[in-house]
């Protein structure tokens, strides 16, 4: 579809939804095909969500997470109206006060913020998950390890290595330390993720975003997504104290979760690498590159943990992300099809 039908399209969903005459500003992306505008009409603020069906996604999914979360007492967004069909929604403006933002300027705010977002997360583990959802599976997260061998490695050193020896390490060590009964995984927990509402009663102070992936999954895997956050350093004594707070609040031994958010944060750096490489050689966006010298340190204060000693050996095999390595990577932005 070009884009002045899909504009054409936008402009009826909101015609029907009583919004034609708003003001219309361009508020986020994201890696995937979907993009948020903001509305304004007068005192009233909605965004509208355009997720273009043809370009693989979906709004239904989001749909159900927001009622869901919604009826565990969250703060994600309501849904004023939406075309499934066309891959539109309006949604409650949930404001600008990202978590990343607030702590830019407050930095003095960090243990309160982590801490509810901690909470948060043990709360909506402990409450019934949604039927039919996907399962975030051992197989499909190691796979997803490999990645840093096929895109990551790849990418820097024009060497296409087989990248099953990293997924068959990574499967033992899931195997091995990450087999709890699985829970509700929004999957993409993070500061630019999660809206500080500090006018809101309790757990309803963090405002929810980006939870149209969820899936059953591990209960350490929010977690260290959120402590092991790509595009901000939380540092190690909040990590450590946030670990032991969830520990305390789920009613599982610090040790094994310490062990356990250790693997999934392994797993985790290794298939960000592989993506943020991907997004730049595949997808155009070199922006991702960036930040991949955080997720290494992420990446290498996981693997010094001894449940983890296999994978480190096959690690060292992976390129040190040095400022040379990562210009390769944003030097052949857009050049490969597919591998």
């Amino acid at each position: 579809m070009t884009e002045p039908a899909r504009e054409d399209r936008r402009k009826a969903f909101l015609r029907g939804a009583g919004w034609a005459s708003a003001e219309r500003h361009f508020l986020a992306g994201d890696a995937s095909n979907r993009s948020y505008d903001r509305l304004t009409m007068g005192p009233r603020r909605a965004v509208l969500m355009d997720a273009p069906p043809e370009k693989g996604e979906a709004t239904g999914p989001f749909v159900a997470m927001a009622r869901h979360l919604r009826g565990l007492g969250l703060s994600a967004p309501e849904i004023f109206d939406e075309d499934a069909a066309n891959g539109f929604l309006l949604l409650e403006d949930l404001g600008d006060a990202l978590f990343a933002r607030v702590l830019a300027a407050a930095p003095e705010l960090e243990v309160r913020l982590y801490s509810a977002a901690t909470d948060t997360l043990a709360h909506l583990q402990a409450s019934p998950a949604p039927a039919g959802l996907p399962d975030h599976t051992r197989d499909f997260m190691a796979g997803a390890a490999g990645l840093s061998v096929s895109w990551y490695a790849y990418a820097v050193t024009g060497i296409r290595s087989d990248p099953a020896p990293m997924a068959d390490a990574m499967t033992a060590a899931l195997a091995a330390h990450c087999c709890a009964p699985p829970v509700l995984v929004l999957r993409d927990y993070h500061a630019e993720n999660l809206i500080w509402m500090p006018d809101r009663h309790g757990l309803a102070a963090v405002g929810l975003l980006d939870f149209q992936m969820g899936s059953m999954g591990q209960p350490g895997y929010d977690l260290i997504s959120l402590l092991q956050d790509a595009r901000r350093d939380v540092g190690p004594n909040i990590e450590a104290a946030m670990i032991a707070r969830f520990a305390a609040a789920t009613n599982v031994d610090p040790l094994w979760l310490e062990i356990h958010c250790a693997v999934l944060g392994a797993q985790r750096a290794l298939r960000i690498l592989g993506g943020f490489s991907r997004l730049s050689l595949h997808f155009g966006k070199p922006g991702y590159v960036r930040l991949i010298p955080l997720v290494w340190a992420h990446l290498l204060r996981n693997l010094a943990h001894p449940a983890l000693s296999d994978l480190h050996k096959l690690a060292q095999d992976l390129p040190e992300p040095t400022p040379e390595a990562l210009q390769r990577i944003t030097d052949q932005c857009g050049t490969v099809s597919t591998l």
